[in-house]
């Protein structure tokens, strides 16, 4: 309801009020802060006279001074390299990828793909004998503490199917 009345003043009389605001000669000038009086000063010539007046007694003071510099000597920081990679890293193929061109293929060493990861996430779940941690951290090249941390703390989804008799219907009323 508001939109509609505000819109109902703001198009009221419209072209009426721009074709008075047009057929104004000129918009009358805000008035002058008091500051503003420096720039009427700086018009006068006497003021414009001892700005470009040089001065010789400063002129002789700057030419007695000299400024000598140099550049202090450059030092070898240690450890400094340690944002620049020193060797390129070691890189290993993936195991899987069912996406052709989009998959991964080159995984650095200790990292896994989100391929790898769901896929050993869901052997271990179903044969955990077999897939280990031991195995599973000398199969992907990791760390025997992070893939007891990723097997503890990640599960795979489970889908569950409920046989028919049981799921309740609805009945339409």
């Amino acid at each position: 309801m508001g939109g509609r009345l505000t819109r109902v003043f703001r198009t009221f009389n419209v072209e009426s009020r721009a074709r008075r605001e047009i057929s104004k000669e000129k918009p009358t000038p805000a008035p002058r802060h008091p500051t503003s009086r420096l720039d009427e000063l700086a018009d006068r010539p006497e003021i414009q006279e001892e700005i470009y007046r040089k001065d010789d007694r400063f002129l002789t003071l700057l030419k007695d001074v000299y400024v000598e510099s140099r550049d202090p000597p450059v030092r070898v920081k240690d450890g400094g390299g340690e944002h620049l990679p020193c060797k390129q890293e070691e890189k290993r193929l993936t195991k899987l990828g069912h996406l052709g061109d989009l998959d991964v293929k080159k995984v650095p060493k200790g990292k896994i793909s989100i391929v790898e990861a769901l896929t050993l996430l869901n052997n271990h779940k179903l044969h955990p004998q077999t897939w280990t941690a031991e195995k599973i951290a000398v199969e992907y090249s990791l760390e025997l503490k992070e893939v007891n941390s990723l097997l503890e703390f990640f599960i795979p989804f489970t889908v569950q199917e409920f046989p028919k008799e049981t799921r309740k219907a609805i009945k339409p009323t």
